[in-house]
C-alpha cells in the first residue's frame, strides 16, 4: 500500500480553509494535512481543522522531513513561497494566478525540473460541472461539427470598481479569473492558432480592470470566446456550444463554490454537495438522425475539486504526467500580460 502525502500550506485564509483543504480531507486515503502556517496566528478566522498543526514558524513548517507537498494558497508572494519550497526539497502547488509574469513561472519549473520535483497551478475548475457537462455534451456527437463555443463568468460588483482608486496588473480581474476560464479553454481545446483579446477599464483609466473578451481561433474553423465582466447586471450563460447539428446552454455555473460560500462542505453527511438539481440541468437542441428536431435537459455531471488532488497524488507517487503542465501554465501567463498591457 502506497504511503499517504503529508502536506503543509503557506497561507491560512479562504484560499486554503475553503477551497483547498475540504477536498483534501476528502481523500483521507492519500493525503493528510500536517501543518498550516500563518503569519499571525491570532488572525486566523477559520475554524481549525482537527489535528492539524498551526505555526507561525514557516521554517520549522519547511524543515520538516516528514511533509512532502506545500500548497501555496496566500493571494501574494507565490513566486517566493513557490521558490523556497523547491529549495527545501518539497512539491509545490500554487494558488492562481501562478505569478505576476512568466519569466518567473519558468524559474520555478526549472527549478523543479532540476530537483526532479513537482511545480504545479492550482486549476481545480477543470473539474467544475458545467464544463464537464460541457466536454460530454461535445463528446456525444449530437451537435455535429463544433464550430463556436462561448465562456462566460460575469458579476455585478459596481461597488467593487467604485471603490477602487487604482490599477494593479496583479490583483485585476482577467488575472485574478481569466487564469480560470482560460486554463479551461486551453487545457480541452488546446493551444489556439491564432487570437485576439480586449482587455478594458470600463470605468476608466487608472482603475480597476473590470473586462475582457478573449478569442481563440483554431484551424478547424472553431472560435472560443473566454469572455467575463464585473459590469453585467443580467449574466451570460455559463456556456454556449454551437455545432453543425444543434447548440447547447448551460446557464448555471458550477455549484460547488456555493456550497462552499454557505459552509455546506464535502462530507459525508452532505451527499448532496456541488449537485444541481433539474432546473439547474442545461439544454440541448439538436437535429437527430430521423432529422427530427430535439430538444432536451442534460443531467449535470457531478463536480469534484478532489479529483486534482487524485492527479497529483499520481504524479507525486507514481510519477504520471502533471495535471496542469508546465506549457499551460507558462501560455496563459503570456496571455494575461499581453491582455493585460492593453490597460494602465
Amino acid at each position: 500500500m502506497q504511503t499517504k502525502i503529508n502536506v503543509g500550506f503557506i497561507g491560512a485564509g479562504k484560499s486554503t480553509h475553503r477551497y483547498q483543504a475540504p477536498f483534501i480531507l476528502r481523500r483521507s486515503d492519500k493525503f493528510t494535512i500536517k501543518t498550516i502556517w500563518a503569519r499571525h496566528l491570532d488572525h486566523i478566522q477559520w475554524e481549525r481543522i482537527p489535528d492539524v498543526n498551526y505555526t507561525d514558524d514557516l521554517e520549522s513548517m519547511l524543515n520538516d522531513k516528514k511533509i512532502e507537498l506545500i500548497v501555496v494558497s496566500t493571494p501574494v508572494m507565490h513566486y517566493e513561497y513557490a521558490l523556497m519550497a523547491l529549495e527545501h526539497g518539497k512539491h509545490v502547488l500554487v494558488e492562481k494566478p501562478f505569478t505576476t509574469t512568466s519569466e518567473q513561472a519558468k524559474e520555478i519549473f526549472d527549478l523543479a525540473s532540476q530537483k526532479g520535483l513537482m511545480a504545479m497551478c492550482i486549476q481545480n475548475r477543470r473539474f467544475d460541472s458545467d464544463f464537464l457537462t460541457t466536454q460530454k455534451v461535445i463528446e456525444s456527437g449530437k451537435l455535429g461539427d463544433i464550430y463556436e463555443v462561448e465562456m462566460h463568468y460575469d458579476y455585478y460588483r459596481k461597488d467593487v470598481v467604485d471603490a477602487t482608486d487604482h490599477f494593479d496588473s496583479y490583483l485585476s480581474f482577467l488575472y485574478g479569473h481569466a487564469c480560470h476560464t482560460l486554463d479551461q479553454a486551453l487545457s480541452y481545446f488546446g493551444k489556439p492558432d491564432d487570437y485576439h483579446m480586449e482587455v478594458k477599464q470600463i470605468m476608466g483609466k487608472g482603475r480597476m480592470n473590470d473586462y475582457f473578451d478573449i478569442d481563440f481561433y483554431y484551424d478547424n474553423a472553431l472560435k472560443v470566446t473566454i469572455a467575463s465582466s464585473y459590469m453585467r447586471i443580467k449574466h451570460r450563460p455559463r456556456f454556449i456550444v454551437y455545432g453543425t447539428k444543434g447548440m447547447f446552454v448551460k446557464v448555471t455555473e458550477d455549484r460547488q463554490e456555493a456550497d462552499l460560500k454557505r459552509f455546506y462542505m464535502p462530507t459525508l453527511d452532505h451527499p448532496d454537495f456541488g449537485m444541481d438539481r433539474e432546473e439547474h440541468y442545461g439544454t440541448i437542441t439538436y437535429y437527430n438522425e430521423h432529422q427530427e428536431y430535439v430538444e432536451e435537459k442534460v443531467p449535470t455531471v457531478t463536480g469534484d475539486y478532489s479529483r486534482m488532488y487524485d492527479a497529483i497524488f499520481e504524479t507525486i507517487r507514481n510519477h504520471k504526467p502533471q495535471l496542469v503542465t508546465p506549457e499551460q501554465t507558462l501560455l496563459q501567463l503570456k496571455l494575461l500580460e499581453e491582455g493585460i498591457s492593453q490597460c494602465e
